[in-house]
């Protein structure tokens, strides 16, 4: 048997080997985000790009460049990974679904619709407009899946889960793209789907990211609970965990951060597969280390991702989720095949 002093050295390094890639991965997206500044259709001097985002000494058109073009974008990537990527550990721990994610699940298909809905209805719809309807379209997507999902028989399986995902989304993509081309608006609403970050400003930044922060702090809140409701629901509530609760304000904050993602960057997949499966892989199934981790992996993706987008084919961009798709896709097929042998 393992000794209090023995459970005590072990609880310790598991802290210690936390705090430590903690920091690894924050100098890694500090690292990100200035090569994202730096690098570009006109390469920027890291000196130049230190001076311009401190509002230093700098040539007027670098100053220019990094304030209300490169600053924003990047922050918004960022924002835009951690939200997707905390939005799928969450709905991985409390629906103990391997394969979730908010494209697969239809929440970036169910704010589409809303978006499409806002742009023909409601085009003189402000920002924070946009973003409460792409909230209520994710939910709404979330739980038409949930709702089809249900009516099997066997019960709600992972596989079952996503085939109810994929189906739901393509009937709600169908939907938007009907729209959009009866009402003539195809090419933004196939911008959107594709993902992009170009054309973000601070203006749009200061209206998003205190919903999404306020999300954040919620899943971290509650990321103790969602551990307990990962292991199964008889577990947490012989903990004292109040399972309908914790669930009820897991899938706020989950539809909350992904609907905001989406208004931000468009319908980007897979970051909420990639990135809390790679830190599970690290840290283990305690969603205390799971969720602040995936937000920083996520970013960290997005902003690379978004940068490969934009200097592959400079000065023109390619969606950043068809650059996020050409690794998420392999992924999910590899877990999509591992979880079907373990059934």
């Amino acid at each position: 048997m393992v000794s209090n002093a023995q459970k005590t050295s072990l609880t310790g390094a598991k802290k210690l080997s936390f705090i430590l890639l903690l920091i690894l991965m924050l100098l890694l997206l500090i690292g990100a985000l200035v090569l994202a500044m730096a690098l570009g259709a006109k390469k920027i001097p890291f000196a130049d790009v230190f001076l311009s985002i401190f509002a230093f000494d700098g040539s007027a058109a670098t100053h220019q460049v990094i304030q209300t073009i490169r600053l924003p974008r990047v922050l918004a990537a960022m924002a835009t990974g951690a939200g997707f990527a905390v939005s799928g550990a969450i709905i991985q721990g409390i629906s103990r679904n391997p394969l979730a994610d908010s494209g697969i699940l239809g929440l970036n298909a169910g704010a589409g619709v809303m978006l499409v809905i806002a742009m023909v209805f409601f085009p003189t719809l402000t920002f924070t407009g946009s973003l409460w309807l792409c909230i209520i379209g994710a939910a709404l997507g979330a739980g038409l899946v949930f709702s089809v999902g249900l009516l099997s028989k066997r019960g709600l399986t992972p596989i079952r889960l996503v085939l109810a995902g994929a189906a739901i989304s393509a009937m709600l993509t169908a939907l938007s793209e009907g729209i959009s081309i009866f009402f003539s608006i195809s090419q933004q609403v196939a911008f959107w789907y594709g993902g992009g970050l170009s054309g973000i400003s601070m203006a749009h930044l200061q209206q998003m990211l205190p919903w999404m922060i306020l999300a954040l702090i919620l899943a971290i809140v509650i990321s103790k609970s969602i551990t307990l409701l990962s292991v199964g629901d008889e577990t947490a509530e012989g903990l004292g965990v109040h399972i309908k609760l914790i669930k009820n304000l897991s899938l706020i904050a989950a539809f909350v951060l992904a609907g905001v993602s989406c208004a931000l960057a468009g319908s980007v997949s897979f970051i909420g597969l990639l990135a809390p499966h790679l830190v599970r892989y690290l840290v283990g199934i305690d969603y205390r280390h799971i969720i602040p981790l995936s937000a920083i992996l996520g970013a960290i993706i997005v902003v690379l991702a978004d940068l490969v987008a934009r200097i592959v084919n400079a000065p023109y961009e390619i969606p950043v989720g068809a650059v996020i798709a050409v690794i998420g896709i392999p992924f999910f097929l590899f877990l999509a095949r591992k979880e079907g042998r373990e059934r």
